[in-house]
């Protein structure tokens, strides 16, 4: 079995970056968004926009390790981090009042990781 390696170098940056924040607050959130972001790109979470308002209440923090894709209606507003958005799900979280922002602005805003749920 041959190993594959990542090859984007702001993925990798971001990987190396999640695993100092988890070290340097000793929280083990941000190791294992990192661990999920490792995987074969055919294995990440794929999340969409029906699931976030099934699973979600209004002002909520979600994590997505992989893409937002737009299927589905959201009726309350939350803040998703995500590595990917579709074009038709980032407009679906602004038009609901959310935030749409990258898995390491989520990090920097919420260093302990406190209050933010992860949905694959």
């Amino acid at each position: 079995m041959v190993k594959l390696t990542k090859t984007n170098p702001n993925l990798l940056n971001m990987l190396s970056c999640l695993k100092k924040k988890s070290y340097k607050e000793k929280v083990a959130i941000w190791k294992d968004i990192a661990k999920r972001l490792e995987r074969s790109t055919r294995r990440q979470a794929k999340v969409n926009i029906s699931d976030i308002n099934r699973y979600t209440s209004s002002d909520e923090t979600i994590l997505v390790p992989g893409k937002v894709l737009g299927s589905g209606n959201l009726d309350h507003k939350v803040k998703v981090a995500a590595l990917n958005f579709s074009k038709g799900a980032a407009e679906k979280i602004v038009t609901a009042g959310g935030e749409c922002m990258d898995i390491l602005e989520a990090a920097e805003k919420n260093p302990k990781g406190t209050g933010i749920k992860i949905i694959e």
